[in-house]
């Protein structure tokens, strides 16, 4: 309790704990019931996949983080060797999916609504921050799903999450790899590595070849590490800080439209896995590169585009 009870600790923070304590129980969830599902071929490797990815999102702060690196290495070892599969699960039948668009119809826009009001919200609180607001807003949808319709109790919510966590398989832990992994490569030293390759490539003081270097690059390191959040901090460091802002150019400007060129990588990789890959496997598609592919022309028009932006603006 000494971490809730710290006044140093922002609000945001705790609750942050408190949301990841309720996803490592359904992580759990998932585990157990895909062990008790016995028409789950690989019903033992998605239980400890599961099961151990929720302790560890539930109990990681308290747990010594030796123990949480041997969690993790176990818990990927089933993934590794394709021992995650999805179970049987009740979907909802057509006569039941037409009965609850005759009852709610486009009102069940509203509960999507309400998790991007209240992550604005959080971000507009500095103690509380979006992400918390954003956790706050699934626990109303939550509430109002069920003010919509009675029959959504509390195991609705635990099956469906189930349903999904297991129809995206491994492919869940992505996204917070990703972003781990551009902390990882700040702290190494990575932007630095860049500073002094791109160093020799751009003439000294010259804006222009600058930013368009600085944007291909958030491009193409966007494809790599999948995420360009994770991305603009190496890029920032490696090349944007040191031949574009040191340039006189504006920093607010700057930072935004490296995010935009960021995101046309984003179409174009398989590790951007939550835009990309689990869309192919909701949907059920054959070609797992369907989505991305159907991507690559609005991408490389949306580069130029970003970059004649950033030009103009800068």
């Amino acid at each position: 309790m000494a971490f809730f009870m710290d006044p140093d600790i922002l609000l945001g923070d705790k609750l942050m704990e408190v949301f990841y304590m309720f996803m490592g129980f359904m992580s759990v969830y998932a585990g157990v019931r895909n062990l008790r599902d016995k028409s789950n071929p690989s019903r033992w490797g998605t239980f400890v996949f599961w099961t151990l990815l929720g302790v560890v999102l539930a109990f990681g702060r308290w747990i010594p983080a030796m123990i949480d690196g041997v969690l993790i290495v176990v818990m990927v070892l089933p993934a590794i060797f394709r021992r995650v599969a999805k179970g049987s699960s009740a979907e909802p039948g057509e006569a039941e999916v037409e009965a609850n668009f005759r009852r709610i119809g486009s009102k069940v826009f509203v509960p999507a609504l309400a998790i991007g009001v209240f992550a604005i919200a959080g971000a507009l609180i500095p103690s509380v921050g979006a992400l918390a607001g954003c956790c706050i807003g699934v626990f109303v949808s939550a509430l109002i799903l069920w003010a919509l319709n009675h029959a959504n109790r509390p195991m609705v919510f635990l099956d469906d999450s189930e349903r999904l966590l297991s129809a995206m398989g491994p492919l869940s832990m992505l996204p917070m790899l990703l972003a781990s992994l551009g902390a990882i490569f700040d702290a190494a030293g990575v932007g630095d590595v860049i500073a002094g390759i791109v160093g020799g490539i751009i003439p000294q003081g010259n804006l222009t070849v600058g930013i368009i270097v600085f944007a291909l690059g958030m491009m193409l390191f966007t494809m790599i590490m999948g995420n360009a959040f994770a991305a603009i901090t190496v890029m920032t460091v490696g090349i944007g800080a040191p031949f574009v802002l040191s340039q006189g150019a504006n920093p607010a400007v700057v930072g935004i439209l490296a995010l935009t060129c960021g995101y046309c990588g984003t179409l174009l990789t398989p590790m951007a896995a939550n835009f990309n890959i689990v869309p192919v496997a909701m949907l059920e598609m054959k070609d797992r590169m369907g989505v991305i592919k159907n991507q690559v022309l609005p991408a490389l028009v949306m580069i130029v585009v970003q970059i004649v932006y950033m030009l103009v603006a800068c």
